[in-house]
């Protein structure tokens, strides 16, 4: 294998263009040289994007035998069927979020893989933001005292619905699987804790949520709390409180936005200090799974940690579904 994995792009989509691909080209031990569509907009990509390569099928893009990793923003209904593939042509991959629509699929999503000994990542980007391993660590040096609650929310108000595949419930649509999934995610992450059982409420219009919110509970009496929505302002944070003090990170998921300024805000009775990080998140995914794919070290967030963020995703759907309290299995 060369020194820099060779990516490939599974689809022309927004996240592809705008960040990923940005991303693989200031990779120090990456670069991207095919993508391909499905509509017809590879080559126009290629052009614009200076990709060396392009294909008007996915499966051509896997047939070609000098991509070693690809990049899969495809609508969340087709993860679980173009991650297999990739995985059948000896291609590690690294998938948008939520990897799958349910458990099921995460499940045959990684034996895939490991049938085809590849290495598969979800692509949470904001976990490779340094701010958040500061906090775990400022909560572990007892910056805040005890941690007793956790609050996340992540929302913006959805301009254009007309044909948007956020609200197409037959591919994956939803402020769950969408947003959602990224508070749920950090509340794991952040607590280093997995919750027993949720409760959740939400909005559905056409069968898909528009508005979530819920309550996981953790086995040592911790709580939980998230929201995320198409019918609100813009918000990506999230907020741990303690006995002696409250971590805010009012950037949490997008500090992208703001120049890849992270910000940490910590309040200790009437003192208030702020510790500001900057870093493309990006970025700092693609060198970490390439550095994976080169060494053949597994990633950081593994695909057992995907799994478990699913079990949750289904419970909280569940739960809104039935109004009722779910148990969240092991």
């Amino acid at each position: 294998m060369s020194r820099k994995v060779r990516w490939g792009v599974l689809s022309t989509a927004n996240i592809a263009c705008e960040q990923l691909i940005p991303a693989i080209h200031r990779a120090v031990n990456a670069e991207v040289v095919a993508i391909a569509s499905g509509s017809g907009q590879a080559q126009s990509a290629a052009e614009r994007l200076e990709i060396p390569k392009f294909y008007d099928s996915y499966q051509s893009l896997l047939d070609d035998s000098e991509i070693d990793a690809v990049y899969i923003p495809l609508p969340n209904h087709l993860h679980r069927e173009w991650t297999s593939q990739a995985a059948r042509a000896k291609k590690h991959v690294l998938c948008e979020k939520p990897a799958a629509l349910n458990t099921r699929e995460v499940r045959e999503i990684l034996d895939e893989c490991g049938k085809s000994n590849v290495l598969f990542m979800e692509a949470f980007m904001y976990r490779f933001h340094p701010q958040h391993q500061k906090v775990k660590d400022l909560i572990q040096d007892g910056v805040i005292g005890g941690v007793k609650l956790m609050r996340a929310s992540f929302s913006f108000f959805m301009e254009n619905r007309e044909g948007n595949i956020r609200l197409a419930s037959e591919m994956g649509g939803g402020a769950v699987y969408d947003i959602g999934c990224y508070c749920i995610n950090s509340i794991r992450y952040i607590l280093g804790r997995e919750p027993v059982s949720v409760r959740a409420f939400g909005e559905i219009e056409n069968g898909v949520d528009t508005d979530a919110r819920a309550i996981l509970n953790f086995a040592n009496g911790i709580h939980a709390i998230f929201d995320c929505s198409f019918n609100m302002a813009m918000r990506n944070e999230y907020e741990v409180v303690g006995t002696k003090g409250t971590i805010r990170v009012p950037q949490a998921f997008r500090p992208d936005i703001h120049g890849g300024r992270g910000i940490i805000e910590i309040h200790q009775e009437l003192a208030k200090k702020e510790i500001a990080i900057v870093a493309n998140q990006y970025q700092q995914e693609v060198e970490h799974f390439s550095n994976c794919v080169l060494s053949g070290q597994q990633p950081e967030y593994s695909g057992e940690n995907t799994l478990k963020n699913m079990k949750v995703i289904d419970a909280v759907l569940q739960a809104i579904k039935t109004g009722e309290e779910v148990a969240i299995d092991e």
